[in-house]
């Protein structure tokens, strides 16, 4: 089998499971009810659905300073959006009144003490 042939066969199955993660990802951020589940299916969509896509280009563009990039791209996404989601997480938490209804938030209850 030509070398290219499989490159492109690997490439391409690569970003159709990025492309199905992100399906998957938008599915789950319409279906849930409340906003830190729709955050927790949106970061987890995110960070795997660019992850493959972008192992899927750097495989269809070879070993290049090309490849190089996306790397580094990945690996700051991989970074950041646990972060951010983190950080949103924290501040849905922190300003939703109404969050105590529907979860048991134990963290803000000590913060509050001190």
């Amino acid at each position: 089998m030509n070398w290219e042939l499989l490159r492109l066969i690997l490439g391409t199955l690569l970003l159709l499971t990025g492309l199905v993660t992100f399906a998957l990802e938008l599915f789950g951020v319409n279906r849930f009810e409340f906003v830190l589940n729709r955050m927790h299916a949106a970061a987890m969509g995110d960070t795997l659905g660019i992850g493959t896509s972008m192992l899927g280009l750097m495989v269809l563009s070879g070993l290049n300073f090309t490849s190089l990039k996306m790397l580094l791209v990945i690996v700051f996404l991989w970074f950041a959006s646990p972060v951010a989601s983190h950080l949103i997480a924290r501040l849905e938490a922190a300003t939703d009144e109404e969050l105590g209804e529907f979860c048991e938030i134990d963290c803000l209850d000590e913060e509050e003490e001190d």
